[in-house]
């Protein structure tokens, strides 16, 4: 038996496939060009977003090939620009399942683009290159059909070359297909990630051709491996130089490094592999509060002339993995203070964005999070490109499903695509990814059910040779929930072992299988709707039943789960798991546990959480809205709920803070019990209600919340002092506020770029005479916007909210909602967004877009 399981990660073998080629070229017709090798012709990458046209087909409608002819009249099409996610356009419908959010994501679509080719590229080779399209995508280019690609999340290519007609029209059109019951989330549908149009010459580096690793580092020199596959798809045998040179990302004119590899020949049709090594003085190293980042240059020259030229970005850094010691940074011990993430940006849908995408992952670095895993599919290369630029750890994961559907409410699933596509998917996702910092470890699949089949492991270690094979620097783990993985060996298909909300297993499992590292790859699934608060606070789950959301004192969870007290405590019982990735960071759409009504007698044992769940829905008219999860630290809008500062008391304990709850504005209550929770990385703290002391506490060895449990509501200040090795450490106010008087705007940036791109996310909130907020506020707020933008979403984090993503007006849910607005490209200026709400003082904020 094969085993990779080396206590470090670092150094790659010399043993690696290399099919580059020919993964992608069975896919797509491959041209024979016989252009002169010695021709100029560099690479050129170019966005292929703009001016499709688009046709969603009514269900049940026929749909035939006429549509992939050049000649069919489209004319009638919807125009748009991609990314383009038609599901999030809705509208919601009620007979759609709350498990993907009740919004239309299934179905047929068709995409129709026409591009003059230039007569220069005559002798060129033409690819598409579509880093995701939601799903079985189908590819024709004047008429033929020239790929197709069956998995909606992974990066593909399509060589063009055959059919593509040098300065004349070409008529680009994409067929996709998402089968209902096909996922257990909200998936999207379309072209939701970007498309390039790449022309090379026959003599190029292959797709995803060129892979670094950095073997040896120390403060005085790093050693630099480069590798790199080179094609020649010309008729002649071609004698090439190949010249890298490694420069700092920010600074590409500062040579670091170069070599110059001597004269090769590739006979016509054929590929090459070169490796060669460079060495840095004194290197800069990706970290993640200095991640650096690096570029290699990479020239093909042929008889003299560059002929092609990719610049790959990568950092120096050395990741080590230890069963018994944990993991670390560049010799510095860490842990993985991880979430894990679906790919929907809330209210925007899947379709990618970089602003909304760095957005996150600021709100997760204010957090304290350093990690984030993949859920459950190959994340958008401009997620990974921010992860290095930020500094996050990435678990990059391939598969919800193997050879079995995830769960029986999706039997169209990856598992249909599992055995024709699973190879292919592994290698393209490494292939594309293994050169970011930022990942550090492959997983081959989450929850799948070969983990209790007695073949499972064998389709495991299968997976994992692929991942080896196109990267040996890195270990293999998957989400395992199943709790014998251990006794029946299924954990030896991986390299670490990860646990879906298995914490008491962790001591155990390091007694059974030593020689495996182990963390928590999903942990918690707590369920919390953000400023909502039911009485009494008792441990059911279905408490706040009646209005469809769950209480936010964090003590909520299905019963495969925890909170994030029991989490901590096993980790803290088992210093040696190497760390944890919540479910989740964010809220997403789809998957609204507990309340989707085909399944949520599963979600609590308790009879009275059931009857009131039921009883609930069928008050409702045998309806839940709900529609997106409740699982998050943040809400669907990026607005923080309590859960966010229990955890970033434990992942910034050095950061002074303290976080009470509930919200103090309760009218009704006055005189009854109202229990207050406090979250601080200090050691103690004292809580007063109106300048009375409460009482002093300290926290215990496995206190992570302090708890004042019979505290009687009166009107006022409520206020916490956290202590932290017996002097002040932070404070947290809580104040009755009255009744609403105004809305205020608040803008995440003034400065925006004219580029129809970014974006400008404006928070709307209720406020009081005293500009304090509103907590229980519910106030419609419509949005006016003055200038060269758009208003293109508009949310309050409310999972059960079904109204559209795309109005003009959204209610607030406990004081908030959210505006996202969208500069025009090419047409700066000042934009001014204004807010009103019936009987409230409105409000506006200035923005200013440049080119």
């Amino acid at each position: 038996m094969r085993r990779f399981l080396p206590a470090v990660f670092h150094t790659p073998s010399r043993r690696f496939l290399s099919l580059l080629t020919a993964v992608f070229a069975s896919v797509a017709s491959v041209g024979s060009a016989a252009a002169q090798v010695t021709a100029a012709t560099p690479r050129e990458r170019v966005s292929l977003n703009s001016g499709w046209r688009f046709e969603k087909l009514p269900t049940g409608m026929a749909d035939g090939l006429a549509r992939a002819q050049p000649g069919y009249d489209d004319a009638r099409w919807r125009k748009l620009d991609l990314p383009h996610d038609w599901g999030i356009e809705g509208p919601f419908r009620p007979e759609l399942p709350n498990s993907t959010a009740k919004l239309p994501w299934a179905g047929i679509g068709w995409y129709r683009l026409q591009v003059t080719a230039p007569e220069s590229d005559r002798g060129r080779h033409v690819f598409l290159d579509l880093d995701g399209a939601m799903s079985h995508a189908q590819i024709w280019l004047n008429g033929q059909q020239v790929g197709e690609w069956a998995f909606g999340y992974t990066s593909f290519r399509v060589d063009l070359t055959r059919h593509w007609r040098p300065g004349a029209p070409n008529v680009i059109a994409i067929r996709l297909d998402n089968p209902p019951e096909s996922s257990r989330w909200y998936p999207g549908g379309g072209l939701y990630r970007n498309v390039w149009l790449v022309r090379t010459g026959p003599v190029r580096v292959a797709h995803n051709g060129v892979f670094v690793t950095t073997p040896e580092i120390s403060p005085e020199r790093a050693k630099v491996d480069l590798r790199v596959w080179l094609e020649n798809r010309s008729g002649r045998a071609a004698r090439i130089v190949v010249r890298h040179e490694i420069v700092p990302r920010t600074e590409p004119s500062r040579i670091l490094a170069r070599t110059e590899m001597p004269v090769r020949l590739i006979p016509p049709g054929r590929e090459l592999d070169l490796q060669t090594q460079l060495e840095i003085e004194r290197p800069a190293l990706w970290d993640l509060a200095s991640p650096q980042l690096h570029l290699a240059r990479t020239s093909v020259v042929v008889d003299g002339t560059v002929v092609d030229t990719v610049e790959t970005s990568f950092g120096i850094r050395r990741v080590e993995i230890h069963p018994a010691n944990g993991i670390t940074l560049n010799g510095r011990p860490l842990r993985l203070n991880g979430v894990c993430h679906h790919s929907d940006i809330g209210p925007l849908g899947t379709v990618v964005n970089i602003r909304a995408i760095e957005r996150q992952l600021e709100i997760l670095r204010e957090l304290g999070a350093n990690a984030i895993r993949g859920a459950h599919n190959p994340l958008a290369p401009e997620f990974l490109d921010l992860c290095d630029r930020m500094g996050f750890l990435v678990i990059a994961e391939a598969f919800d499903a193997w050879r079995f559907p995830a769960r029986d409410w999706v039997p169209n699933d990856y598992a249909r695509d599992f055995a024709t596509w699973s190879e292919w998917d592994v290698r393209a996702l490494v292939r594309r990814d293994r050169n970011h910092p930022s990942i550090i470890m492959w997983s081959s699949g989450n929850e799948i059910q070969d983990q209790r089949k007695p073949d499972g492991v064998e389709v495991a270690k299968r997976l994992r040779s692929l991942f080896h094979e196109e990267d040996p620097t890195r270990p293999v783990t998957g989400g395992l929930d199943d709790p014998n993985v251990v006794k029946n060996g299924f954990h030896r298909g991986f390299d670490v072992i990860g646990y879906n909300y298995k914490p008491h297993l962790y001591a155990e499992t390091r007694r059974l299988a030593p020689e495996w590292p182990v963390f928590g790859s999903e942990t918690a699934s707590t369920v919390t709707s953000r400023g909502e608060y039911f009485f009494p606070v008792e441990q059911k789950l279905g408490d706040g039943a009646d209005v469809f959301q769950v209480s936010s004192y964090d003590l909520y969870h299905p019963p495969w789960a925890s909170t994030p007290d029991v989490e901590f405590a096993h980790q803290d019982d088992t210093p040696s798991v190497l760390g944890e990735f919540v479910w989740t960071g964010f809220d997403y759409l789809g998957e609204p546990t507990p309340y989707d009504p085909t399944r949520y007698l599963s979600y609590t044992p308790d009879p009275e959480d059931r009857r009131r769940m039921v009883a609930a829905t069928e008050k409702n008219g045998g309806f839940a809205p709900s529609r997106s999860s409740y699982f998050g630290i943040v809400d669907l809008c990026g607005f923080p709920k309590d859960r966010f500062y229990l955890y970033q008391a434990r992942w910034r304990p050095d950061h002074p803070m303290a976080h009470l709850l509930p919200h103090w504005t309760w009218p009704e209550r006055v005189g009854h019990v109202t229990p207050v929770h406090i979250y601080t990385s200090g050691d103690e703290a004292e809580l007063f209600l109106n300048g009375r002391s409460l009482g002093r506490k300290q926290r215990g060895p496995r206190d992570y919340r302090l708890r004042w449990d019979d505290v009687v509501y009166q009107p006022g200040e409520l206020r916490v002092v956290a202590y932290k090795g017996g002097r002040e450490w932070a404070t947290d106010v809580q104040r009755t506020s009255g009744a609403a008087t105004a809305v205020a705007l608040t803008a995440d940036r003034a400065a925006l770029r004219a580029d129809g791109e970014d974006l400008a996310f404006i928070t709307a909130s209720i406020r009081d005479a005293e500009g304090r907020l509103a907590p229980r506020a519910s106030d419609r707020v419509r949005f006016r916007i003055e200038g060269p933008a758009d208003l293109v979403a508009v949310d309050n984090g409310d999972a059960t909210r079904l109204e559209s993503f795309q109005a003009d007006n959204c209610r607030a849910f406990n004081g908030l909602c959210l505006a996202i607005i969208q500069p025009r490209a090419g047409q700066p200026g000042t934009i001014i967004v204004h807010a009103e709400a019936g009987g409230l003082a409105p409000a506006r904020v200035v923005l200013r877009s440049a080119r």
